[in-house]
């Protein structure tokens, strides 16, 4: 049984809206992790080239994003009210 090969819309899609899943952990860490892996993840599969290999990567992307959704919002649940030193604004004076 062949599965749908998606488009490169839907691809592009699918990367953006897991780069804006990333944004919206409070922690600097977990952050910057999602948002290493999604870049990392594309562009291990971006030589793909069997429609059957593209289709499951597409599909195991768009389980990661729903993973990294419910992530967000758990995390947002018990986030610490404190910034990491990471996310603090850079003080010209000295």
């Amino acid at each position: 049984m062949a599965k749908v090969v998606p488009t490169r819309s839907e691809v592009l899609f699918l990367f953006r809206s897991l780069l804006r899943t990333a944004r919206q952990f409070s922690d600097y860490n977990i952050r910057e992790y999602t948002k290493r892996r999604t870049i990392d993840g594309f562009r291990q599969n971006r030589t793909l080239s069997d429609p059957d290999s593209i289709a499951s990567a597409f599909s195991h992307g768009k389980a990661q994003l729903e993973i990294a959704k419910r992530q967000a919002v758990v995390y947002s649940l018990y986030a610490p009210k404190v910034k990491s030193i990471m996310d603090l604004k850079p003080c010209n004076s000295i």
